[in-house]
């Protein structure tokens, strides 16, 4: 897949994917600090937890693309 995209594209990905990381960093370290608070939100944490999932679902979607495709 990486030939097929422009030198462009690729500093795109790669920007997303920075911006993606410092997001799920930054939701991880929300996450672990309101677990050690009393009388967390559950709700809150899972919905934060779901969006962190989300977010490393697209970083993988983002790497893939930057992987040659060796079988072509």
């Amino acid at each position: 897949m990486l030939s097929s995209l422009s030198d462009e594209e690729i500093r795109q990905i790669k920007t997303t994917m920075i911006e993606l990381e410092l997001e799920h960093h930054d939701l991880n370290m929300l996450i672990e600090r309101l677990v050690r608070e009393p009388g967390y939100e559950e709700l809150y944490i899972k919905r934060l937890k779901k969006h962190k999932l989300q977010l490393k679902d697209q970083l993988v979607r983002l790497a893939d693309r930057l992987i040659p495709d060796i079988l072509a």
